[in-house]
């Protein structure tokens, strides 16, 4: 019976972004629902519906401030659906015997309150962080869609102030030890991150914790604060508190692409933090310095990072076999690498590694039948082409199933590689998610790493046994797994 599309409208109702992906996760992992989505009206969101085709009637009447539920699926199951993502709303309701009155509903409630972490709709966000900031409060700016010239505007307040903008949509953040957005469950030592890189950053903190060494904090600052018009402005202000911090002996800063003269001027100021600074800025030339510590890949900076904290070169074991082997196990015909990463930096890193690369799926057109171009793959799942309407794959690994089993179908993929985000933010299982769609291949070889930490709730050791369940085989970083996965691919061209 074919689907239809129910919009229910709660008026004046404001719920954080990442607790409405949650649910409409919860929605979409139902075989009965085609799809479902929870979104304020704004009109970018209500555009994102339309799109989606999860926008009716209802859903156009709301307002910025009102939430919309949209769920498609059989008629007869459309208004038990919708109760159910209304239970999940209540859910997020103060616990029993938590006072309401004791719950701040404005940032000028917050007494005592240093940093605000903000989650607005992008329209809104700006607004929000700038009060905060005349309050005297950091921010941590989750939210997206906050137009560059707001951004700038945050981040010169922020500099009169003297206080740290983090964002907009800074993923995340480890303050004084506590998460904010993704983030993981690492121990606590003298390395510092500034990251414009949230996966980046989110990589080495866990590979920091790896090697026995810790985080003092992670400063995440949003993936367009190197831009030419944004100037690093937050990247230099959060570089300054790390070198004036006792604590912090060792500092890290990541980024994708970055302005070249912004690139500069961060590295003239790391010159002189009076620290040892190692810096993964991929895709550029860092030349080093008496503190100056280039790093050309995520695995590299954390090994640095880690050797200058505890005093030695890390050594680890991690048994991979030898891309021969692997290239042995795929019949003929098969030649092609497809990875589909949720985390963006992993995909800009495997572009950088495996050379020539297709980003892009295509044709591909939601609801239909998901075909790949020839050749090497590698794409970024959360970015906005693949989450219109949908939460981002972290949260909800729906859609990377889908895509997962295509490139799994194909008569000419050799190597599938996957990330695996554990941590706050992060699906429960998301490990257990991919192992129904991996069980039915013998085709590929499957190489994934896992980001996350032996403390993280969803426990690293755990996911890692279910991939290796499933004939996954597993490596021990971002970096070492893409240069296996371009590895295998070269012994089948050397057996020729």
């Amino acid at each position: 019976m074919a689907s239809q599309t129910r919009n229910r409208v709660k008026t004046n109702a404001y719920f954080d972004s990442v607790a409405l992906m949650r649910i409409a996760a919860s929605l979409n992992a139902r075989p009965e629902v085609a799809m479902a989505s929870l979104m304020m009206g704004t009109p970018a969101n209500q555009e994102l519906l339309r799109e989606a085709g999860l926008l009716v009637d209802e859903g156009m009447a709301a307002g910025p401030n009102d939430l919309v539920i949209a769920v498609s699926a059989e008629e007869a199951l459309l208004d038990p659906l919708l109760a159910e993502a209304e239970a999940g709303l209540e859910s997020q309701a103060p616990a029993t015997g938590e006072s309401e009155q004791a719950r701040p509903r404005t940032l000028e409630q917050a007494v005592g309150a240093n940093l605000a972490l903000i989650s607005t709709p992008g329209r809104y966000a700006a607004a929000e962080a700038l009060k905060a900031l005349k309050l005297g409060m950091h921010v941590f700016l989750f939210s997206d869609n906050v137009p560059p010239g707001e951004e700038l505007l945050l981040k010169e307040e922020a500099g009169r102030r003297g206080l740290l903008v983090m964002g907009p949509d800074c993923g995340t953040a480890i303050v004084n030890g506590v998460p904010l957005g993704f983030a993981n469950a690492v121990r606590r030592g003298d390395i510092g991150i500034v990251g414009a890189s949230g996966t980046g950053s989110q990589e080495i903190a866990c590979l920091v914790d790896r090697a026995g060494a810790g985080i003092s904090q992670l400063f995440g600052v949003g993936g367009h604060d190197l831009s030419e018009m944004i100037g690093g402005r937050s990247m230099l202000a959060a570089l300054d508190a790390l070198a004036a911090d006792p604590a912090t002996r060792v500092i890290v800063l990541v980024s994708k692409p970055s302005a070249p003269a912004v690139a500069a001027a961060v590295l003239e100021r790391a010159a002189h933090a009076g620290k040892p600074v190692v810096v993964n800025f991929l895709g550029a030339e860092v030349v080093k310095a008496d503190n100056i510590h280039p790093a050309a890949t995520l695995e590299d900076a954390a090994a640095l990072a880690a050797a200058l904290s505890l005093g030695a070169p890390v050594v680890q074991a991690f048994d991979v076999p030898e891309p021969t082997r692997l290239a042995a196990r795929l019949t003929a015909g098969r030649s092609a690498i497809r990875a589909l990463f949720s985390g963006g930096t992993f995909a800009y890193e495997a572009q950088l590694l495996l050379g020539e690369v297709a980003t892009s799926a295509g044709r591909w057109v939601p609801g239909q039948p998901i075909t790949f171009p020839a050749g090497n793959l590698v794409l970024d799942l959360g970015d906005d082409e693949y989450t219109v309407g949908r939460p981002h794959p972290m949260i909800d690994p729906t859609l990377r199933v889908d895509f997962l089993r295509a490139a799994l179908a194909a008569p000419d993929t050799a190597v599938v590689l996957l990330d695996v985000v554990l941590g706050t933010g992060s699906a429960a299982d998301p490990a257990g998610a991919l192992a129904p769609a991996l069980r039915e291949t013998a085709g590929p070889v499957v190489v994934a790493f896992v980001c996350g930490t032996p403390t993280d709730r969803q426990g690293l050791e755990s996911q890692e046994a279910v991939l290796r369940e499933v004939g996954v085989v597993l490596a021990p970083s971002s970096t070492a797994a893409i240069r296996l996965a371009g590895a295998v691919v070269a012994a089948l061209g050397a057996a020729v």
